[in-house]
C-alpha cells in the first residue's frame, strides 16, 4: 500500500455482499471506512459537492477492512466477498486519444499496417526516418505542429491520427458505459477477434458536472491495435467491450497535498507478467503530453457538451510497446493470463488480469440495479 494513502484524501467504491450492492469508502487511519449516506449515496453525488474533501473528512462511517486485506489477486467481479469496484458510478467514461505526439507514431503505424502486426516494423522505420525527433515536446495546435503537418503531407504520410495528435482539436471518445468499468483485481477483457493488443497506462481525471476537476486516479484503456488499425470507424468495437476498461483503485481528491499540477507531472510505471514467463516494463510521463489536461477537459465538457452526472476522462498515454514477444517483427501483444500493473507513487497501483471479454464475468449491475439497491437500503 502506497505511503500516499497516509497523507492524501482517497475515496473509492467497494462491493458489500451484506447489502448486495456498492458503498462509498474513504481511506482513514489504514482502514476502509464506509461513508455512504442518504445525502451522498453515490460517487457522482460526492464529486458534485462544492468541497468533497471536507465532506469525507467529517463524515461518520463504518470500518470495513484495511485496503491491503481487500487487495487480493483473485477474480473480483461477480464474487460474494468484499471487493473493490471502479471508483466511479454514474459518470460517463470518456477517453482522449493520441495526446502524446511521440506515441502518435504508433497509431499511424497501426493505420498504415491495416491492423497487420507483421507490417509494423518496416513502416515504423520509414516514418521514424522522416520525422526523427521532431515530435519531442511538440505542442498540439502550435505553429511548430503545423510545420510538421505540412512536412508529413508532402511525404504522403498524413493520417487522421496526426490530425488529432498535433492539430487544434483533441480526439475524445466514449470508452465505457457508466458503471461498466472494472476495478482493482478484476479481469480486463480482450474482444475475441483481436490478435494484436496492449494495455494503455493512463491518468484518469474525475470531473464534476460543472466541469471542475475534483481528483485523479489510474486507468487501463485496453487497446485493440488490429481492430482500430483496420478502420477508425471500428473505434467503438476496439474500445468498448465487456471489462475492457479498468479504473482505480481510488480517486485521490484534490486537497492541500495533491493538485492538477501533480497530474501534469505524474510518472506512471507499467509491468506485464505473463504465465509464459514473459516480463515487460514500461512507463508514461505526463510531462510529455502534447495537450494540457485542463484543455482536454475543456474540449470535452462545457457549453458545447454537458454531463449532468460528471465524467471520468482518460488522459492518453506515452506508452507504445514495440518489443517482440514472439516472432521477430511481430511486436508485443497480450496473452491470456497476463497480469498488468499500472502504478504511480501518488495514486497507488491498479492490477488486473487479462482474459477474453467473453470469459470475464458479464456486466449485469447497471443504473436501474443501482437505483433499486439504494432504494432498498433507504439511501434514496
Amino acid at each position: 500500500m502506497t505511503d500516499a494513502y497516509e497523507t492524501g484524501t482517497f475515496v473509492g467504491r467497494v462491493w458489500r455482499p451484506d447489502v448486495a450492492g456498492p458503498s462509498l469508502v474513504v481511506v482513514k487511519n489504514g482502514e476502509l471506512i464506509d461513508i455512504t449516506s442518504k445525502a451522498v449515496p453515490t460517487m457522482r453525488d460526492l464529486l458534485d459537492l462544492d468541497d468533497p474533501v471536507a465532506h469525507v473528512r467529517s463524515a461518520p462511517g463504518e470500518v470495513l477492512a484495511p485496503p491491503a486485506a481487500v487487495m487480493t489477486a483473485a477474480e473480483q467481479r461477480g464474487t460474494d466477498e468484499l471487493h473493490f469496484l471502479a471508483p466511479c458510478d454514474l459518470q460517463a467514461v470518456k477517453a482522449c486519444g493520441v495526446t502524446f505526439a511521440r506515441s502518435m507514431i504508433e497509431r499511424v503505424i497501426e493505420e498504415r499496417a491495416a491492423g497487420d502486426a507483421a507490417l509494423a516494423e518496416a513502416i515504423r522505420g520509414r516514418v521514424t526516418a522522416i520525422i526523427g525527433d521532431s515530435l519531442r515536446n511538440l505542442k498540439a495546435g502550435s505553429s511548430e505542429a503545423a510545420d510538421v503537418k505540412a512536412a508529413l503531407i508532402e511525404e504522403g504520410l498524413w493520417s487522421q491520427y496526426l490530425e488529432v495528435g498535433i492539430g487544434p482539436d483533441a480526439e475524445v471518445f466514449s470508452k465505457a458505459q457508466p458503471l461498466s468499468a472494472v476495478g482493482w483485481g478484476a479481469s480486463v477483457g480482450l474482444h475475441p477477434i483481436s490478435r494484436w493488443n496492449n494495455p494503455e497506462p493512463e491518468i484518469v481525471v474525475a470531473v464534476a458536472a460543472d466541469g471542475r476537476v475534483k481528483g485523479a486516479t489510474l486507468g487501463n484503456d485496453v487497446n485493440l491495435r488490429d481492430v482500430e488499425g483496420r478502420s477508425a470507424l471500428l473505434l467503438g468495437k476496439a474500445k468498448d467491450n465487456n471489462a475492457s476498461c479498468a479504473i482505480g483503485p481510488f480517486i485521490r481528491l484534490f486537497d492541500e497535498t495533491y493538485s492538477i499540477d501533480d497530474v501534469r507531472n505524474a510518472e506512471l510505471d507499467l509491468s506485464i507478467e505473463g504465465i509464459d514467463g514473459f516480463r515487460l516494463k514500461g512507463a508514461s510521463s505526463m510531462r510529455e503530453i502534447s495537450r494540457d489536461p485542463l484543455d482536454l477537459v475543456a474540449q470535452t465538457i462545457g457549453p458545447h457538451h454537458q454531463y449532468p452526472d460528471g465524467l471520468m476522462l482518460f488522459m492518453g498515454t506515452l506508452f507504445a510497446p514495440v518489443e517482440d514477444r514472439g516472432e521477430p517483427g511481430q511486436g508485443f501483444t497480450h496473452k491470456l493470463g497476463d497480469v498488468v500493473t499500472i502504478s504511480s507513487p501518488a495514486l497507488g497501483s491498479l492490477t488486473n488480469t487479462v482474459r477474453l471479454s467473453t470469459e470475464c464475468p458479464p456486466w449485469t449491475f447497471g443504473t436501474a440495479a443501482l437505483m433499486r439497491n439504494l432504494a432498498r437500503r433507504g439511501l434514496l
